[in-house]
């Protein structure tokens, strides 16, 4: 795997209710990633950018949603999610103050 392909696979942390709470539960955190990512890439991308220990990686399909407006149909696209669990006494921090 190059390093080009490797700073391409995250893009970018995807933030809801549910990714707070596994983040403050479980030492996880979620990113959108590429559709064609793997495993061992995802680890090793995020092991790369921020400068952790990655412990595992789950990944989820998330299935586009069709969307109505007024009457016509469109699709959203489908994406990729990995959740990130770090080993104990890890933390990525988005906001770069220490």
């Amino acid at each position: 795997m190059s390093d080009e392909r490797l700073l391409k696979i995250l893009l970018g942390p995807h933030v809801s209710e549910k990714t707070t709470r596994v983040a403050e539960q479980a030492n996880q955190i979620v990113f959108k990633v590429m559709p064609d990512a793997t495993k061992p890439e995802i680890k090793k991308a995020v092991e790369m950018l921020f400068a952790v220990k990655v412990d595992d990686v789950s990944v989820s399909n998330v299935k586009g949603k069709i969307k109505r407006s007024g009457q016509k149909f469109g699709k959203r696209k489908s994406w990729k999610k990995a959740y990130v669990r770090l080993e104990a006494g890890q933390d990525i921090n988005f906001l770069g103050a220490e």
